[in-house]
């Protein structure tokens, strides 16, 4: 037997088909795309993105932000820049950079200038100039004062007052000479018995005026009637010098902050005004003696608080401080308003005429003062020195002096000729709350403050003459009678 003979072939119990490739390929085809992302998952493949990168933009951008590089260098050394230090620390500080760096030197400060000029721009500088001077002269006008269109009745009201002032300054010119033929000596004498009687001053009555507190009062003409007011909203008429109740005046809803007397009207005058009274509400209210009740309202400072008011010297118009930033002035004849003149940055809290009535005065919680001269609106003086509110003025019978109370402690006195403050008394260890001129000579006046007195001072030596205690809260006015015989506070 041969040797293929001997092999022996077995027959595999089970038969493995493997199949043909392709097959395999015809059905990969032809499954779904389902199938398809499942088989190449588990085949390991990883899918390509439909994102690209394009070089080529981003070469292109690069070389032009390095041609833009370029091009700004060649335009900052083609700028001229000082070789002045200073002026170049001053550029910078125009263009709102730091003036110098850590570790810069004068070469590099020149290299960033001309770099700052390359990108804003070689007129940079001029502009921020021009800009900063657009900015002052925008802040200037804001600051400028501002005058109202008034109407047609102002200028009668002005002329008016021109025809009555004219000839009392004439007539208080000529008073003012005629005391320079006085001897000296004779002034001194006369001055040393007015200190005298000042220093012995003792208290002539004390009266319980409200349930609140009596938050300014105010003498008649004659010396023998006193208005108050009070937060309680009631003024009140007393007699002087025996301090006894006259009558209620009735009306206002809260607290009263000032009143006023009409000069020269009789006490039988029924319905004539002789008093007014500014309430917080805005209100003022107009009396007559003999009337409980108000024969006339104002109402065109409502809402903004009335602080205080005065009469002029004629009697025919009537002066209001708001704290919307205005004074107004009333014309009692013509039963309307005139003048509405702002100026003040802040609330007006007091004013005060002239003895001439040419010339008013008005403070304000933005710490200064204003003189205005009422025949031509204008703002003759601005009064500049206080640190914090004035909260009283006051002209002097001389017509050139002015007394300031302020909310700093102190009183200035100014002088409408030099246009300047011509002293400084330290009053108070508290805020002066009113200031107060002697009415026929201005030979002293008084202050008065939250640290419960008031205190008497010489006009020309401007030393202390008698202090005025006995209150045990704050004194929040002060006034003195026009024949010199009695000064009132109230607290």
């Amino acid at each position: 037997m041969s040797d293929d003979e001997d092999i022996v072939f077995t027959r595999p119990t089970k038969i493995i088909h493997y199949g043909s490739l392709q097959t395999n390929l015809l059905d990969m085809q032809t499954s779904s795309s389902d199938d398809k992302e499942q088989k190449t998952k588990e085949l390991g493949q990883i899918h390509t993105s439909n994102e690209y990168f394009d070089l080529e933009n981003e070469i292109s951008k690069d070389k032009a932000a390095l041609l833009e590089e370029f091009e700004k260098r060649k335009k900052a050394r083609q700028i001229n820049v000082s070789t002045d230090d200073v002026e170049v620390k001053k550029n910078l500080r125009q263009l709102n950079e730091p003036i110098c760096l850590f570790g810069e030197g004068p070469a590099e400060r020149r290299n960033r200038l001309r770099e700052l000029l390359a990108s804003l721009g070689e007129n940079a500088i001029g502009q921020k100039i021009a800009e900063e001077e657009e900015r002052k002269q925008l802040q200037k006008e804001q600051e400028s004062t501002w005058y109202h269109e008034g109407p047609d009745s102002l200028r009668i009201a002005r002329i008016w007052i021109a025809h009555y002032s004219l000839p009392r300054a004439k007539q208080r010119l000529q008073t003012a000479k005629e005391l320079l033929s006085v001897p000296s000596a004779t002034k001194a004498s006369r001055m040393v018995e007015l200190q005298k009687k000042l220093q012995s001053l003792a208290p002539l009555c004390s009266q319980v005026g409200d349930t609140r507190p009596v938050s300014h009062c105010c003498f008649n003409g004659d010396s023998t009637l006193l208005l108050t007011s009070s937060w309680s909203g009631v003024c009140k008429l007393w007699t002087i010098p025996d301090c006894e109740l006259v009558q209620n005046f009735r009306g206002h809803a809260c607290q009263v902050g000032g009143v006023a007397f009409r000069n020269n009207v009789p006490r039988d005058a029924m319905n004539e005004v002789a008093m007014a009274s500014g309430a917080a509400d805005g209100t003022v209210k107009l009396w007559a003696f003999g009337n409980e009740e108000s024969i006339a309202d104002i109402t065109g400072h409502v809402p903004h608080r009335v602080s205080r008011l005065a009469f002029h010297p004629s009697g025919r118009f009537l002066g209001t401080a708001c704290y919307d930033a205005s004074w107004r002035l009333w014309d009692l004849e013509q039963k309307q308003e005139v003048l509405h003149q702002e100026g003040h940055a802040k609330a007006v809290h007091c004013l005060a005429f002239q003895d001439d009535g040419s010339v008013c005065v008005t403070g304000g919680l933005d710490a200064f003062g204003r003189v205005w001269d009422l025949r031509t609106g204008r703002c003759i003086m601005f009064l500049e020195g206080h640190l914090k509110s004035i909260f009283g003025v006051d002209f002097s019978p001389n017509g050139f002096q002015i007394a300031t109370a302020s909310e700093d402690n102190t009183c200035k006195i100014w002088d409408l000729r030099r246009r300047q403050p011509i002293y400084t008394i330290p009053c108070h260890t508290n805020l002066l709350s009113d200031v107060k001129y002697q009415k026929n000579s201005g030979d002293f006046l008084v202050t008065a403050s939250y640290d419960n007195t008031a205190k008497i001072w010489s006009n020309r030596t401007w030393q202390p003459l008698k202090t005025l205690s006995g209150h045990d809260s704050k004194v929040m006015s002060v006034d003195i009678s026009p024949n010199s015989q009695y000064i009132v506070t109230t607290s």
